[in-house]
């Protein structure tokens, strides 16, 4: 029995690094493309300085009724972020001294920042509304979110980014939503917040009026401080981060509309 504790000190060794290697967490980005219908009501238009409603005679018929934009998911542990290309406001405008002119898009940074955390394994969103005007201030929200349910699953698979998916289908909204998810990445995640799998991550997903699509994944080292909130922001409801927000959007097309005049 001499050898007994040198091989019991091995054993646990042993245990600690097969242990540490078998709940290593995957850290690293996943990058998505959204193609959105864009609601008429959504699009300003100026002709000779006024607002042109939709469903008006001046209203321009050559404007694209979609918008595509990048979608970027970091993600470490349960811990997630996400940031939208979506900081930024579209007007278009008819100057034409009376005659029909060419509509001019110009786009212009929104007047915030706004980014959103993940508790992946709580199922709960902090949002972060940084404003930039008169000073930087941030306030932050927090959410829980819940998936529908309600799922149809196929037996129909493909490959998207590398990853192996399977396909389902469920109803949102009366929409129907046709979703492929990977089982071969170890956490939960869906681009779009109420339609989380049981298991896996989505790496597209489709519906009459929009579409998400995962075009690179890297699993690279992503430290876990990344995709956590600072503290540092001011906590307030979701309603008043709502009003918090359209109000700084308010304000600012409505300076817009004084320097177009």
């Amino acid at each position: 029995m001499k050898n007994a504790a040198p091989i019991l000190a091995l054993t646990a060794a042993l245990g600690l690094l097969l242990g540490g290697a078998a709940t290593a967490q995957t850290t690293g980005h996943i990058q998505y493309e959204v193609t959105k219908l864009i609601d008429p009501n959504d699009i300003r238009v100026v002709v000779n300085g006024q607002v042109v409603k939709p469903g008006s005679p001046d209203f321009p018929t050559d404007i694209p009724m979609s918008r595509t934009i990048g979608l970027s998911l970091t993600f470490a542990g349960s811990y997630a972020r996400e940031e939208r290309e979506s900081s930024a406001i579209s007007t278009t405008t008819t100057s034409t001294n009376g005659a029909p002119g060419v509509p001019q898009t110009t786009v212009i940074k929104r007047p915030f920042e706004e980014t959103t955390y993940l508790d992946l394994a709580g199922r709960a969103t902090t949002t972060v509304l940084t404003l930039k005007d008169p000073t930087p201030t941030a306030y932050r929200s927090d959410k829980p979110f819940a998936p529908v349910a309600g799922w149809k699953l196929s037996p129909q698979t493909k490959k998207i980014a590398g990853y192996l998916c399977h396909k389902a289908t469920v109803l949102l909204n009366k929409e129907t939503y046709t979703v492929w998810y990977t089982t071969d990445l170890p956490f939960t995640y869906s681009p779009k917040r109420e339609l989380v799998p049981e298991h896996g991550v989505v790496l597209a997903l489709e519906s009459e009026r929009e579409q998400y699509q995962a075009t690179k994944i890297d699993t690279k080292a992503v430290p876990e401080a990344e995709v956590r909130p600072a503290q540092t922001a001011q906590a307030v409801t979701p309603e008043e981060l709502k009003d918090l927000r359209e109000k700084a959007l308010a304000d600012f097309r409505q300076q817009l509309i004084q320097n177009e005049k």
